[in-house]
């Protein structure tokens, strides 16, 4: 995609978008930020956040990375993008909920299987090993008879709610989702029928809103 179509792009989101919610944008340069949800989800161009809550300017509070992974609080770590938004989400602007939200075809659950040895992708090859708590699960109960995208959906899955249970490592998550101020919720978007399934801990599966 050429640049210039970005920028068309842009003209068009100020003549009609921009328009539509000027009042909203206005209300937000005053008054701040307070969004109610942390959504955090998958760099992929497919899953749009605000496209697919059908939700407006400073609802969401956005955490986009490859596969959607949540790292284990670390106050050693020098330099955590995802970590610090968590953060800030949770402690500063003291949002209600956490979505984590896998989706189908995901490309990072697939490459969690894949040797990797390009020079070029160190750093991806250390953010998959996220994954690996996944993927030790899936091989140790998946039947054996099981399909390719039967295990990929299994995992897409299951990586979800191993990533909410690493929410719960930080400090202030765990401590508001004790004094009930704070929910965890763990979605699944499907790319092809542009549905969710949201997981439901009582029956530890996912279930079609």
């Amino acid at each position: 995609m050429a640049i210039s179509k970005l920028l068309e792009g842009n003209e068009s989101f100020i003549r009609k978008k921009f328009k539509k919610h000027k009042e909203r944008f206005v209300e937000l340069v005053q008054k701040g930020q307070n969004p109610k949800v942390l959504f955090i989800g998958c760099s992929d161009s497919r899953v749009v956040p605000t496209l697919i809550t059908d939700t407006k300017p400073g609802d969401l509070f956005i955490v986009r990375n490859i596969g959607n992974f949540v790292p284990p609080f670390s106050p050693d770590d020098e330099f955590h993008s995802t970590a610090a938004a968590i953060e800030y989400a949770v402690s500063v602007l003291e949002v209600d909920e956490i979505i984590v939200c896998g989706h189908s075809y995901c490309g990072a659950i697939e490459s969690m299987y894949k040797e990797i040895n390009d020079p070029n992708l160190i750093h991806v090859k250390k953010w998959l090993e996220l994954g690996e708590s996944t993927k030790k699960y899936v091989e140790g109960r998946l039947n054996k008879n099981a399909s390719k995208r039967e295990k990929l959906t299994m995992s897409e899955k299951v990586s979800v709610i191993f990533q909410m249970v690493n929410l719960l490592t930080y400090p202030d998550v765990e401590k508001r989702v004790e004094d009930g101020r704070l929910n965890i919720r763990g979605w699944y978007y499907k790319i092809e029928t542009g549905k969710i399934e949201i997981y439901d801990q009582e029956k530890n599966d996912f279930v079609q809103i």
